[in-house]
């Protein structure tokens, strides 16, 4: 390769899209590296300290925690490992997308977070280093930045803290009761990083005669956003996908003409999980208690350099790799005795990260060849949806280790004999689809791919299901109805709470309660922006949370969990409570009064809007005692938009990219994902980050959509230009006429 640009061409639609052209595969490779570069400079950058474990050199402080992760899971070294164990030609694959990454850079790192990133007024100061070129392993380990904490493990945890606190608690009042039980009432539906719908429709169910995948992944709403529309297109294949920026091909949604393919999280217990004992010998070494008795640790020690006045400092951040996994938090130190976990990580152990699967999709030509691609899936464990223009199938790919679902539900010691490393479990043979298929988290129906512990609740699927079976034959247009749906199907049993008004005394007029339960009983169920019925439920929902989560019975929880801090997103008792509230409500063994609790929650809304009414601060709301209480769910209900540098203190909030405020339908446990934290706050952070029709009858009738736009850059009109477009469930054309798109000049 001669290392100049030029073997490829790069021209653009509407919307900022780019579609690479090149005549032979590497040449392609280069050319989407080079776009990406060009497109999501500060956003690949970024994750690629992030997998190097250098953020804090580059933001201080606020990097150590994501450091300190990425030195103890061994991200980079996996990554270099997986990258050293490449098939020659996998490998020239990934070089040349490096390659081209290297040379879009020269433009693509001119933005403003990098001018910010240089400016002598950053808080605290510091040295900043140079950039440097992107080193050859690089794309895998952004691969595993994206996906390190896209897992259960973190489920595992907060499992194993709530069984040390409430379990043991319960068990001291309530001998009879098990731990298993106390358990249950906590169960995780979904979480932070769990969450996807996609579904599949045969030709007998469509307009056309031949199949139609459509979905939406769901994650935190990053800024820029997480998935990069592109189109790839060589002598071997011409594909238009949602690709991970940084990382080359489209691994987890495509459509190459004759065959197409998305995927949904499974959910699957994927990462082992091991409680292990580290202890200090005399000597200085660390050993860990295993099935044999005492065994010999890898041990390491990291430098982090943390950007700070006159220069900045060094960290050390001391790892630990036992004969099980890598310690992901905790250590020999004696406080950490009951708080050490170790993950066994399917990359690491077999250094593979699937990058041969990545290839291999973008030549598939029909569904078996897209099913015969996912063989070689590692991480994370996914279902898929994939189809021809005849077929459609359903499959799970990646690797799961084969244990019995009891040892799923927490971490299994590492001095036990269920602590021997397992084989990855075979995966069932693809299904074919007759009719319609739906993926949505859900405990799958089929035993044999039920390989998690904790699901999503059923509610998103049987909607997406219900929707699907109410219509006759589908277009791609008609997705938008699935795609925008905000109907909450876990209201119905929060709301059967409020059915009987409990013999209690309340500070609050009856009548304005009764007005108030009257208007959620009518309430259509729907979570949408402009509904005041829909804002109340949520003021009501969020206020329940907050009263369960302070109820006594559960206050062994509030424990500090002594876990690594970069965990706490799974560790949050109020977020936690939300997702169990409607198993906690009603609880005898915990002694919780659903009922009570229910309208006293109720009361502390009306009371509150009467109260903001008297200090006349209730914008938008018609509260008080003899009328009505509300305020518009869109009103509060937002996407904030993540960017990094949120979290750095003493910025100025004016030098953040950011996004127009929006109000927003949907919520966390709708088709139309716009999740909230109730009881934390009403502004969404996780939700749908790219919307995806696939017509295999007709490739240019498929239609996309990202919630902000396709360049990274905040200077560029594509910054945010299909943001108003995701907040309404619109998505836009996929354009495949090259006549339609603009040439754009490569320099």
């Amino acid at each position: 390769m001669s290392g100049r640009p030029g073997t490829f061409e790069i021209h653009r639609d509407a919307w900022g899209v780019p579609h690479v052209r090149a005549d032979h595969e590497l040449e392609l490779a280069r050319g989407q590296g080079y776009v990406t570069a060009l497109d999501r400079g500060w956003q690949i950058e970024v994750d690629r300290w992030r997998a190097e474990g250098r953020l804090a050199e580059r933001l201080g402080e606020a990097g150590l925690p994501w450091d300190r992760l990425a030195h103890r899971v061994r991200l980079a070294d996996t990554a270099r490992r997986a990258y050293a164990a490449l098939a020659a030609d996998d490998r020239a694959w990934v070089d040349a997308y490096t390659a081209g990454v290297n040379e879009g850079l020269e433009r693509g790192r001119d933005v403003p977070e990098m001018h910010v990133l240089a400016d002598p007024s950053w808080p605290g100061g510091g040295h900043l280093p140079p950039h440097e070129p992107w080193p050859s392993w690089a794309p895998l380990g952004v691969f595993l930045v994206a996906h390190v904490l896209f897992s259960g493990f973190g489920h595992v945890l907060w499992r194993e803290h709530a069984a040390r606190t409430l379990g043991a608690a319960v068990a001291t009042e309530h001998p009879d009761v098990s731990v298993d039980h106390v358990l249950d009432l906590l169960a995780v539906d979904g979480g932070p990083t769990a969450g996807s719908n996609a579904w599949a429709l045969a030709g007998g169910r469509t307009t056309s005669g031949a199949p139609l995948l459509a979905g939406d992944p769901h994650r935190l709403l990053e800024l820029p956003g997480v998935y990069q529309q592109v189109r790839l297109a060589c002598d071997a294949y011409d594909v238009v996908g949602l690709a991970f920026p940084g990382v080359p091909g489209v691994p987890h949604f495509g459509h190459t003409g004759p065959a197409a393919w998305g995927i949904t999280n499974a959910l699957a217990h994927q990462v082992d999980v091991l409680a292990e004992r580290l202890t200090r010998t005399p000597g200085g070494d660390v050993e860990a208690l295993g099935p044999d008795g005492p065994e010999r640790v890898r041990t390491a020690t990291a430098t982090v350099r943390v950007r700070a006045a006159g220069g900045g400092v060094a960290h050390r951040v001391e790892t630990w790799e036992t004969a099980r996994g890598v310690v992901v938090t905790g250590g020999p130190d004696p406080a950490d005795a009951d708080r050490t976990y170790a993950l066994r990580l399917a990359a690491r152990v077999d250094a593979d990260l699937g990058v041969a699967s990545w290839r291999q999709l973008l030549r598939s030509r029909s569904a078996h060849d897209v099913a015969a691609a996912f063989a070689g899936w590692v991480e994370p464990v996914n279902r898929v949806l994939a189809a021809d223009r005849d077929t459609v199938l359903s499959l799970t790919a990646g690797r799961v280790p084969d244990r019995d679902p009891a040892e799923r539900r927490l971490a299994v010691p590492a001095w036990s004999e269920a602590a021997r490393p397992r084989p990855w479990t075979t995966l069932p043979a693809p299904v074919v689809v007759e009719t319609v298929a739906v993926d949505a988290n859900e405990r799958p129906a089929r035993a044999e791919i039920a390989f998690g512990h904790t699901y999503a609740p059923p509610h998103r699927a049987q909607r997406v299901r219900a929707l699907l079976d109410d219509a006759g034959p589908l277009g791609p247009g008609d997705q938008r109805r699935v795609h925008g749906d905000s109907h909450l199907g876990s209201a119905p049993a929060l709301l059967a709470w409020l059915d009987e008004h409990p013999e209690t005394a309340t500070a609050v007029p009856d009548d304005a309660l009764a007005r108030a339960a009257g208007r959620l009983r009518a309430w259509d169920r729907h979570m949408d922006a402009d509904s005041l019925d829909a804002g109340l439920y949520a003021a009501w929902r969020s206020a329940l949370v907050r009263r369960v989560a302070a109820h006594p019975a559960l206050a062994p929880l509030h424990a500090p969990h002594g876990l690594d801090p970069v965990l706490a997103p799974w560790l949050s008792v109020v977020a936690r409570v939300g997702d169990a509230l409607p198993a906690l409500l009603g609880s005898t063994v915990l002694d919780i009064d659903g009922r009570a609790e229910a309208w006293a929650a109720l009361a502390d809304v009306v009371a509150a809007a009467a109260v903001a009414d008297d200090d006349a601060t209730f914008d938008g709301r018609v509260p008080g005692p003899g009328t009505d209480v509300g305020t518009r769910w869109g009103a509060g209900h937002q996407v904030l938009g993540l960017h990094v540098l949120l979290d750095v203190p003493g910025l100025d909030p004016g030098s953040v990219p950011r996004v127009s405020s929006v109000p927003l339908s949907g919520d966390t446990d709708t088709v139309r994902c716009t999740a909230s934290t109730p009881g934390v706050s009403d502004t969404c952070v996780r939700g749908s980050v790219a919307r995806w029709v696939w017509d295999l009858a007709d490739r240019d009738a498929s239609r996309w959509g990202v919630p902000f736009g396709a360049s990274g850059d905040p200077r560029s009109p594509h910054f945010a230009d299909q943001h108003a477009d995701w907040a309404h469930a619109r998505t836009v054309p996929v354009v495949i006429d090259w006549s339609a798109l603009t040439r754009e000049e490569i320099r």
